[in-house]
């Protein structure tokens, strides 16, 4: 909380009033952690605080910039799975260094092609000083997109790649809070706001069961 404090109040990103800084970052980390709107603002209810007030103060977290630090990488394991937007099917793409476990790369399209892996394949790129090994299933639209930037690749399902699935299971726990389902007009922008804030509370925030810490403040010591 202390690390999310400061870059809040570096950012100047919320506006003083009667509710303290502390309180709307306690607010933010329960939403991420599972809790819905309405449930939080009736934890908060002594302050008087209401849901739409909570709805603001986690939208303000998409000023917050904490990326991930490009460093050499042995091996990056890859996937994508499915969401839904107002019952229309999406896929979340995600990218994971299998040592450090950071999540390097997060990206949500509304079909999977050579292109959409070509472009998931970009973010990840910016997050290695190297071209790490790529550790994927067998998906048929990865052997191009892999080729055309000359990366070692291998199929596997389990083994390596197992922090790419608990990490997927880590995701569907929390939408899992809304039936994998996002209920906004807003598409692909709403969910992505969703995954980066995810993203940030998974690697600077959440206390990773392996290392002890969150990953990314981890691999900096």
């Amino acid at each position: 909380m202390d690390r999310l404090l400061k870059a809040l109040r570096d950012r100047g990103l919320f506006r003083r009033n009667r509710f303290s800084l502390r309180l709307k970052v306690r607010a933010c980390l329960l939403y991420l952690a599972g809790l819905s709107y309405r449930d939080i603002a009736y934890v908060c209810r002594v302050v008087g605080a209401s849901h739409v007030s909570v709805w603001r103060w986690v939208q303000r977290l998409e000023g917050v910039r904490l990326d991930v630090r490009p460093r050499s990488r042995r091996a990056v394991a890859m996937d994508e799975t499915k969401l839904k937007v107002m019952g229309c099917q999406l896929y979340v793409w995600a990218a994971i260094d299998v040592k450090t476990r950071e999540l390097l790369a997060i990206r949500a399209s509304w079909q999977r092609s050579v292109l959409d892996a070509d472009l998931f394949l970009r973010q990840v790129l910016k997050t290695c000083v190297n071209k790490p090994l790529i550790l994927v299933d067998r998906g048929p639209w990865y052997p191009q997109a892999l080729r055309d930037h000359r990366l070692r690749w291998r199929h596997q399902t389990f083994g390596l790649r197992n922090p790419i699935e608990r990490w997927f299971r880590t995701l569907k726990a929390r939408t899992r809070r809304f039936y994998n389902n996002f209920q906004t007009r807003r598409g692909l922008f709403k969910v992505e706001l969703f995954l980066r804030l995810f993203t940030l509370w998974y690697n600077w925030l959440k206390t990773h069961q392996t290392l002890g810490a969150p990953p990314s403040l981890k691999a900096q010591k």
